[in-house]
């Protein structure tokens, strides 16, 4: 008797598809913020998510970026200034804060 073989068909995970509220963005921004170390790039990743699961059309207008400025500061390669991920964080209606490390 010959098996049948079953087709399985995958999609690509993106966490923006999970982000439903602000608080699931906070706790992914501070997962990653924990997780990066010394890598900027982690962050900025975890930003530009964030923002397409917010919609880069609201963020842009309330950061008063234009779209592709916030899809190249959030992009791969992109490298904002530390204003830009304030102003950002804010428009997500996010805040940054600082706590002693746990050892």
């Amino acid at each position: 008797m010959a098996k049948r073989k079953t087709r399985i068909e995958l999609t690509k995970f993106d966490a923006a598809d999970y982000l439903k509220s602000e608080k699931d963005m906070a706790g992914f921004l501070d997962a990653c913020l924990q997780e990066a170390g010394d890598d900027p790039a982690f962050i900025t990743a975890a930003l530009g998510t964030i923002a397409r699961a917010r919609g880069i059309a609201q963020l842009a207008e309330k950061t008063s970026m234009t779209r592709a400025g916030l899809y190249k500061a959030l992009g791969k390669d992109g490298n904002p200034s530390f204003g830009a991920v304030l102003k950002i964080v804010r428009a997500m209606g996010l805040e940054l804060r600082v706590s002693p490390q746990g050892r």
